[in-house]
């Protein structure tokens, strides 16, 4: 692929698209949004607004951290905080898909056709890549940013058009494309995060208790992973408990997995051979956690399973 021709391509069509109009996105602050914002802005200029959507659901201090990294690029992002709403509209719900519903439903529904008002804007401008599509489409798992592939017309459902620009990309193209657009190392070669966040690393419901524990494994994980090369490294809060010894005494300790993997694409991946030392390192660390006695190292590939556990 030549990722400059890609880039003017997809900027001329934004332009034609939207006009004169007004386009919104949201930034997570992966490389898709963020390539998505590089080239609504690049296209669009003043005509194009970004939000970044504080769900509740993602890593600590990723909102203000994100914030300042695009104002650094000349690219004013507003922090919308629908913590509760998101929180209100996962509680209870366990099943994998009827969770992936309700954040789909809080993002567009809610969110955005808020937005959408209060910025008078007529197009979404979506980070959709080629596998969120396949696995969407295949039945595997619902990604939260698929609707007209699933037969939702946007328009009709929620009052603004849905641009997808990197709908032929898989991650290996967006990379480049990230890396042609100027974007600093630390976006364009993150490490994939799941469209839900954290609500796809909590097995079972989700709860304020349960993002805190994943919150502060996640951590753990990624700064010791940090430096493995690895295309994907988590960690995933399981719905059951195991009993253990804390301080002499008995008690029901939650269970973090960790996964890391090695993948181009992920559309398929192989686990990494981490070293022992480094594996035992992590297990202390998470199981110092309150409230957390045991942790897995996860050597699943995909296929079988999928990269994250919801």
């Amino acid at each position: 692929m030549d990722s400059k021709a890609f880039i003017n391509e997809q900027i001329a069509e934004i332009k034609k698209t939207v006009g004169k109009g007004i386009a919104i996105n949201a930034l997570s602050g992966g490389v898709d949004s963020s390539v998505v914002t590089l080239l609504g802005h690049r296209a669009l200029g003043k005509q194009m607004k970004t939000f970044f959507v504080d769900n509740a659901l993602m890593r600590a201090g990723e909102p203000q951290r994100i914030v300042r990294l695009f104002a650094d690029l000349g690219i004013p992002v507003q922090n919308v905080d629908a913590r509760q709403e998101f929180l209100a509209a996962l509680k209870g719900i366990s099943d994998p898909e009827k969770k992936r519903q309700a954040i789909t439903d809080t993002f567009y529904a809610k969110v955005f056709v808020r937005l959408v008002h209060e910025t008078k804007a007529h197009f979404l401008m979506h980070g959709t890549i080629l596998t969120d599509i396949e696995e969407t489409v295949a039945g595997i798992k619902r990604q939260h940013n698929i609707l007209s592939q699933l037969g939702i017309k946007p328009e009709e459902a929620y009052g603004y058009a849905v641009l997808e620009p990197l709908k032929t990309l898989r991650k290996d193209g967006v990379r480049a494309v990230a890396a042609e657009l100027g974007l600093p190392p630390e976006i364009a070669r993150r490490m994939p995060f799941p469209g839900p966040a954290l609500a796809a690393r909590i097995v079972g419901d989700v709860t304020e208790e349960k993002l805190d524990l994943v919150r502060r494994a996640t951590a753990v994980v990624e700064e010791e992973l940090a430096e493995c090369g690895a295309f994907q490294y988590l960690a995933v809060l399981l719905n059951d408990y195991a009993t253990g010894i804390r301080n002499n005494k008995r008690e029901f300790g939650r269970i973090i997995v960790v996964r890391c993997i090695e993948s181009t694409d992920a559309r398929t991946a192989t686990v990494t051979r981490l070293p022992w030392e480094k594996l035992e390192k992590i297990c202390r660390r998470i199981t110092d956690i309150p409230g957390v006695n045991r942790c897995l190292y996860d050597l699943t590939p995909k296929p079988p399973a999928t990269v994250e556990y919801v």
